[in-house]
């Protein structure tokens, strides 16, 4: 069968389903909001949504922001982490997850990723451990928790804050329990592609009491709760969410079980159904992960078994057969914003580069393969699709590899 990309007849032209997902629960939730008069600080929303969130996730504390970078720099702050200190990230995340440490003055160090997860590899986040290392960044690549087991044990040994960057896992679970308050902190987005939204936002949670205190202090410039409105005890942000953030994520919250219901059954089924795909190798899942909350799906690449067609050439492909894809992350440590912003800091603070932070070549080499060679996204709204859409992805898949 001819390949849609030479002329063919494409394996499918329906669109899968849009997102954000909104209607009259939305609509009345807005109004609402609008007409209290109260659209910041002082308004129900926000803490009424904070409380919902913070127990939907099994955390004691939730703090809401204006978006996930905000609730990265203020867990991260709160962590104890400033000028000249280092944090370990993985270098497969989103930008934000470094330059938030930056933003501080603060160097990001990276380790590298596990080859079959694509997450934080605990023993080379534990080798790239300093004296100067302050906190560890597990990131939920995907919705799929992070080893939360082996990432304690290491930062407990080397008495280092644990933050979940869970900006794609809401309702993800390790052992049975909604990540985010695993760690010492957890930061979470509401931006307009998570299966959350608002459009932007974001939140940190935390089951401890004072980095709670802590927290909700830097988001709203330094005052303290029972202050007065003058007060300010500490150097913080405006980071405060809108009422109308707030109002909008109450009323997609009641969406949202029943979506994480869809997204599991589909991820399931689209793992199950691709690695009888030649050269298709979905992320493996680890057995602890009780809940995957299935933001993307990704899978391994493998060119020779496409008849040594470049990753860019089977993406461009699958496109072209009606399939929503993309290549994913550039890893962070070959960022020109990353490594000119470290550059600039250490020159500032008199010290030579990090080997981690430097370019790396086969320093990270998990990393660079799933950033250039191997990985594949398939875009989250993919997973809100009927069986027989995700057998055209399926199909869709088959046919290129057959094309080889």
């Amino acid at each position: 069968m001819k390949l849609a990309i030479d002329g063919g007849t494409p394996v499918r032209t329906k669109p899968f389903p849009p997102w954000p997902i909104h209607g009259e629960v939305e609509e009345r939730a807005l109004i609402e909001a609008l007409r209290s008069g109260v659209w910041g600080i002082g308004g129900k929303h926000v803490p009424e949504f904070e409380a919902r969130f913070a127990q939907f996730q099994d955390a004691r504390h939730a703090t809401c922001v204006v978006n996930g970078t905000a609730a990265l720099e203020v867990a991260l702050r709160a962590a104890g982490v400033g000028l000249g200190d280092e944090v370990v990230v993985p270098p497969y995340t989103f930008v934000a997850t470094a330059t938030a440490a930056l933003s501080l003055g603060a160097i990001p160090v990276f380790a590298d990723v596990d080859a079959d997860t694509y997450l934080l590899d605990a023993r080379c986040a534990e080798a790239a451990i300093t004296d100067r290392t302050r906190a560890i960044v597990a990131v939920h690549v995907a919705g799929c928790p992070a080893d939360l087991d082996a990432l304690r044990a290491v930062a407990r040994r080397h008495e280092l804050r644990l933050i979940e960057d869970a900006a794609q896992a809401h309702g993800a679970a390790w052992r049975g329990r909604r990540v985010g308050a695993i760690g010492d902190l957890g930061c979470f987005s509401f931006q307009s592609s998570k299966n959350l939204c608002a459009g932007e936002g974001g939140a940190v949670l935390t089951d401890d009491d004072q980095l709670a205190e802590t927290v909700w202090s830097l988001h709203n410039v330094g005052r303290v709760r029972t202050g007065a409105w003058y007060q300010h005890e500490t150097l913080g942000w405006n980071y405060r969410m809108t009422e109308f953030q707030a109002a909008l994520l109450l009323a997609q919250m009641e969406r949202l079980p029943e979506q994480l219901a869809r997204r599991e059954e589909s991820g399931r089924y689209l793992s199950r159904r691709l690695a009888e795909v030649p050269g298709v190798r979905p992320l493996a899942r680890d057995d602890r992960v009780t809940a995957h909350a299935w933001h993307l799906f990704v899978f391994r690449y493998d060119a020779a078994a496409f008849g040594g067609r470049p990753r860019a050439e089977f993406l461009r492909a699958l496109r072209a057969e009606g399939i929503p894809c993309s290549p994913g992350y550039v890893p962070l440590h070959h960022s020109p914003a990353v490594r000119v912003e470290t550059a600039r800091l250490l020159h500032a603070l008199g010290r030579s580069p990090s080997p981690t932070a430097a370019p790396a070549g086969a320093r990270l080499p998990v990393a660079e393969r799933a950033g250039y060679e191997e990985g594949v996204w398939l875009t989250q709204n993919v997973l809100l699709a009927e069986r027989e859409d995700l057998d055209d992805v399926v199909e869709a898949i088959a046919k290129v590899q057959r094309a080889r």
